[in-house]
């Protein structure tokens, strides 16, 4: 038997949507520095092109995410994201770890951002649900264009490994 929904309930959903959209928001600005460092670190030209395609649209995220703070009428704010920051800060240790110029940093850097990605794709998903739970048919829309985009990166960078760079490394 369904129960009603209180008023209290929907409040405390509410609080944890906006708790969640504050981690995103400041994972995805933070993403970027990661991403130029990411790019610069790849030795591969089609992984830097990528690393450099997805700053822009993480870029982009941001603004988005700035206008789900707006359609939900939130003030847009950041609080910090202990999983992205973790996941940022094994990224710069395996950069450290492997040789300059080699195929097997290209593969620690793909293993690394398919780490980031499968995350925003978590993240993504669970806030696009709960702005449909919640009635935010506005930020529905709009996280769902993130979360496309993330699992076309994903996507992109699990081709660009098993094309190319996987192999390649096995050689060196």
């Amino acid at each position: 038997m369904a129960t009603k929904k209180k008023a209290s309930d929907a409040s405390a959903l509410q609080e944890l949507f906006v708790d969640e959209l504050k981690d995103i928001y400041w994972a995805e600005k933070h993403l970027t520095k990661a991403l130029t460092k990411m790019a610069d670190s790849a030795t591969s030209p089609e992984l830097q092109t990528a690393f450099q395609k997805h700053l822009a649209e993480t870029e982009n995220q941001v603004s988005r995410l700035e206008q789900v703070f707006e359609a939900v009428g939130e003030k847009a704010s950041a609080k910090k994201c202990d999983a992205m920051a973790g996941l940022i800060e094994e990224a710069e240790g395996l950069i450290e770890e492997t040789e300059d110029g080699s195929l097997t940093r290209d593969v620690a850097l793909i293993s690394a951002a398919q780490k980031v990605e499968h995350y925003e794709i978590a993240s993504y998903g669970t806030l696009k649900t709960l702005a449909g739970v919640l009635g935010f048919q506005d930020a529905v829309t709009l996280l769902e264009a993130t979360l496309a985009e993330e699992k076309k990166t994903d996507s992109l960078l699990t081709d660009i490994a098993e094309s190319s760079v996987n192999e390649s490394a096995a050689s060196e």
